[in-house]
């Protein structure tokens, strides 16, 4: 058998959409895997897809599904899962009629809102999410207060959260008439868990609202909470490529003019 012709078992259940990388690794160590009829426990085994007997939870491996790119308006009070055993709503919800089995490209929190990106292709979920690639995510962010200019440097150069160190790329003071409260568009690389709302609590601030926007130049646009929409391939790498570049491109920057912009949903 020629090693060209053999991939990883947890490689090929993401591709045929059954699971993300991470969800295959635990199917695979659950037991729920057989190859040629034997149980498979070891992660990184490597298997023949044209000639090996596949069986997961005792049915086939199915065939390959056309790759399948979503965007979806996760609302505020959802859960980024498929299940939870608390009942609580999550996007499952929306994905009633996907013909295929989608999982979340990254997540975001129960109480943010915005841009979430879905797939069955696990070498572009894994590509979305690589550090290597730095893909920009750009939020609007609403503060309760009004951090000085030299808060926002702070945030620029960068803090440390429970995760580690982690800067944004750029950020911009926005203009929402009387409220009291700032609104700023924020555009990071990382991807942390509520990275968002830890480096505002470094500098003292607590964020009251969240909205994702953008994932590289995927944009959010005038779709509705819950819509979810297909993805062309073209579509898709737009995520790849960087946000406002000629501001991201530049040395990390702050622009501290308020700038009109519609309001946020």
């Amino acid at each position: 058998m020629a090693e060209r012709d053999l991939v990883r078992l947890n490689k090929l259940i993401a591709d045929r959409g059954l699971a993300s990388r991470r969800g295959a690794d635990k199917i695979i160590e659950e037991g729920r895997v057989q190859v040629n009829g034997k149980k498979v426990y070891e992660l990184g085994i490597k298997v023949d897809p044209s000639k090996d007997r596949i069986m997961i939870d005792g049915k086939p491996l199915r065939g390959r599904f056309e790759n399948l790119y979503l965007m979806l308006y996760k609302p505020k009070g959802v859960l980024t899962t498929m299940e939870d055993p608390l009942e609580r709503p999550t996007i499952q919800v929306f994905l009633e009629e996907v013909p295929t089995r989608v999982f979340p490209v990254g997540r975001l929190d129960w109480d943010s809102e915005g841009l979430l990106l879905l797939t069955n292709d696990g070498d572009y979920a894994n590509r979305v999410t690589s550090p290597k690639e730095n893909v920009t995510k750009t939020y609007l962010v609403k503060v309760d207060g009004q951090p000085k200019p030299e808060h926002i440097q702070k945030l620029l150069k960068g803090v440390t959260i429970a995760e580690g160190k982690v800067s944004a790329q750029y950020i911009e003071k926005l203009n929402r008439g009387r409220d009291q409260y700032a609104w700023y568009k924020i555009i990071i690389t990382e991807g942390k868990n509520r990275q968002i709302r830890q480096m505002f609590e470094k500098i003292g601030f607590d964020v009251l609202k969240l909205q994702r926007v953008a994932i590289g130049r995927l944009r959010l646009g005038s779709l509705k909470r819950g819509e979810l929409v297909y993805l062309n391939e073209v579509a898709a790498e737009r995520v790849f490529m960087p946000d406002a570049p000629e501001e991201v491109a530049q040395k990390k920057s702050y622009k501290g003019k308020n700038r009109s912009e519609k309001r946020a949903p």
